[in-house]
């Protein structure tokens, strides 16, 4: 993992120096990750190339394979976009030529000497997503590029690193025309609170999200009634209101504090109406998740047609993610002291199983510092996501990485949200490591 310890707005300056140089004779291949986070640091470097007046491609992808890294032309620039940090021994492998990383995930192997990478991990992990990175690295390129931070805050929102996005720049929210209010963090703000709270995920409220009647129950309950069949946005609640309804969320996930349901909300001009950044983030996640990553980076990119589209997916999204929690509930589980898994198999979508991992891990169901790990069939392989509670104890990308490289597959992610791949005939050899591994750290505790 070595590289220099310069100041991350040094190494930003020294790769983008270099990139403006490489990029002279040759094609860029743009590879990025399917999320917020990846589509908006996408969409970023495609204005920036198309101002330069650069051939290049994009793909977006859910993750990084060996197989898919060999195959990569070395005839081109390859800039990898919030992926490829745990996938260098692959890229040496490659041998490819000219290869650029901008990514904030954790690096735990050696850099080749001809990859160069710009990430936190080398600057004091600092809190920083990609999108946030990318956004730096094209206003280095270019100061006019200034005009794309409204993207980065989308980014940074996708990677819950809210409170992360005043140290981009201090003039962030003048230049992306962003406006930050406080009030509850149940999205989208500028819609029906009924509606919302409908479809309410993150925070999820037992007898509430996905239960018409235990909505009307708890607005009755904070004294919110409808006018002319229509109830307020959340932006619209009066003080008396919003403090109501804080309680009675509050009262239904007793285990959530005031600053985990309460906090700045982001509006964001998009398609020439201000809107709420955290639902614009998860409509652009949902079109990834259901396979549509496409249209997630032409909604991005602000293309007419593109926000029709986008929001008819984000709807079928959300029922899915419904689904998901109803199956999660009911099924069984595998249970121990500070963990549980959950193996959907194919009862959600592989896309889909992160999601209802994050969600459960930020509901009151759970004790904070339990582990929770989900588990789904994609292909034939199985697609794991880790979350711990809190964020709070365990570093849940170390315990899937000691799992796996004895069972083989892929592992990423942060310390408190991790993912893995394994192939789907040793589903019974991983399930049992896995316990084993979660068994004996409670032994040593």
């Amino acid at each position: 993992m070595e590289k220099g310890q310069d100041s991350l707005k040094e190494n930003i300056k020294d790769i983008a120096g270099k990139f403006l140089e490489r990029i002279k004779n040759k094609e860029i291949f743009v590879i990025s990750h399917f999320d917020t986070d990846g589509i908006t640091s996408a969409t970023i470097m495609i204005k920036a190339l198309k101002k330069l007046d650069k051939k290049f491609s994009v793909k977006i992808i859910k993750s990084l394979d060996e197989n898919f890294i060999l195959s990569l032309p070395k005839n081109k620039l390859i800039l990898f976009l919030d992926l490829a940090s745990g996938s260098l021994d692959y890229i040496e492998k490659a041998k490819l030529e000219d290869v650029f990383i901008i990514d904030h995930h954790e690096v735990i192997q050696e850099v080749p000497e001809r990859v160069n990478i710009i990430n936190p991990w080398f600057n004091g992990k600092e809190k920083i997503s990609s999108a946030g990175l990318v956004y730096l690295f094209c206003k280095e390129i270019d100061p006019e590029n200034k005009k794309f931070a409204k993207l980065s805050v989308l980014g940074m929102i996708g990677d819950l690193m809210e409170n992360s996005i005043d140290s981009l720049d201090d003039k962030i929210f003048e230049e992306g025309d962003i406006k930050k209010k406080r009030g509850l963090l149940i999205y989208p703000s500028t819609r029906p609170i009924n509606k919302i709270l409908e479809y309410s995920s993150e925070p999820y409220i037992p007898g509430v999200t996905g239960s018409p009647s235990g909505i009307i129950e708890l607005l009755r309950e904070a004294g919110i009634e409808p006018s002319n069949g229509k109830y307020k946005s959340l932006l619209e609640l009066n003080e008396d209101e919003m403090k109501k309804l804080t309680t009675s969320i509050m009262l239904r996930n007793p285990k959530a504090r005031n600053k985990e349901i309460a906090g700045n909300i982001f509006l964001i001009k998009f398609f020439n109406k201000l809107e709420d950044a955290r639902e614009l983030s998860a409509t652009i996640n949902a079109c990834s998740r259901l396979g549509k990553s496409s249209t997630a980076l032409r909604f991005c990119l602000e293309i007419p047609n593109a926000k029709k589209d986008a929001e008819e997916i984000h709807t079928q999204y959300k029922h899915h993610i419904i689904s998901g929690l109803e199956f999660a509930s009911k099924t069984q589980k595998i249970e121990g002291r500070g963990f549980v898994i959950i193996n959907a198999q194919n009862e959600i979508k592989d896309t889909i199983i992160g999601t209802i991992a994050s969600i459960l891990s930020n509901s009151s169901i759970y004790e904070e510092g339990t582990i929770i790990i989900t588990m789904a069939y994609y292909e034939d392989k199985i697609k794991i996501s880790a979350r711990n509670v809190g964020r709070n104890g365990r570093n849940v990308r170390e315990l899937l990485n000691n799992v796996i490289k004895e069972v083989g597959g892929e592992v990423g992610g942060h310390e408190f949200a991790a993912g893995g791949i394994v192939n789907k005939d040793k589903e019974k050899k991983f399930i049992e490591m896995l316990k084993k591994e979660l068994e004996l750290e409670v032994i040593k505790i």
